[in-house]
């Protein structure tokens, strides 16, 4: 029989037997280690989390600075002692835009291009301007979702989810929609009377491709658009001639 803590001889040598009660202690020892090491890194990680959002804070904007160039994450930042009060406004929506065009419609635009204030901020404006029979033809806009709100007349809106699902709906005076980031949408003007909307977008600088110009204002070959699309070649060149494509 062994007894706790004696150190037995066995065929001329000796070995050492553990206790249940030391076994319990190192087993407790190292899960102590293991919590310790856990909490030093919980502690690890709320120390960057802070600095990071420290770090973020230092800032309070970033005006854009027009003398300097335009890169992916946007504008350089104007020097602090160079930004007034007029960086943060801007006047050029109060003015309808001209609605003389194939689509009878106009965008006005408070990008950061436009508007140096939103430089940075993850957000922008736009005014959307409807003549009777005005429509925005199917888009998207790759860096930002979008709301609307209808201010004057009727719209009809709408946008194709990913899985091709179409939501539909006519906007009245007040009325708001949201059209999330990437997916192809459209507006028109759904009454007899100018419309009239404001736009807002989760980006500085949202983007635009509208699809019928990327197909028919653009040089993309003919047979290729026929290929892609199954229109036939004399639709394709007809759309083209009348938004002045080639190809």
């Amino acid at each position: 029989m062994i007894v706790a803590n004696e150190r037995p001889n066995i065929c001329g040598a000796t070995v050492n037997f553990i206790t249940y009660k030391e076994l319990y202690s190192i087993e407790h020892t190292h899960r102590n280690t293991i919590v310790q090491e856990m909490k030093m890194l919980i502690i690890i990680s709320l120390i960057f989390s802070l600095l990071s959002l420290s770090k973020a804070s230092v800032v309070d904007f970033c005006v854009a600075d027009y003398t300097a160039p335009n890169g992916p994450a946007g504008y350089s930042c104007k020097k602090p002692s160079k930004v007034t009060v007029d960086d943060f406004v801007y006047h050029g929506l109060g003015i309808a835009g001209n609605t003389s065009n194939i689509i009878k419609a106009a965008v006005s635009p408070a990008f950061d291009a436009q508007f140096g204030g939103v430089n940075g901020l993850g957000i922008s404006i736009a005014r959307l301007d409807l003549a009777v029979g005005g429509v925005i033809p199917l888009h998207t806009h790759p860096g930002a979702s979008e709301i609307l709100v209808v201010v004057q007349g009727k719209i009809c809106a709408g946008f194709v989810s990913s899985d091709s699902t179409v939501y539909l709906k006519t906007l009245q005076k007040g009325d708001i929609m949201v059209f999330p980031q990437g997916l192809l949408h459209f507006q028109i003007n759904g009454g007899g009377i100018p419309a009239l909307a404001f736009v807002s977008f989760s980006s500085a600088n949202p983007g635009l491709q509208i699809l019928d110009f990327a197909l028919f204002k653009s040089d993309f070959p003919t047979e290729l658009i026929t290929a892609t699309t199954f229109l036939d070649a004399a639709q394709v060149k007809k759309l083209k001639g009348v938004l002045g494509g080639s190809g």
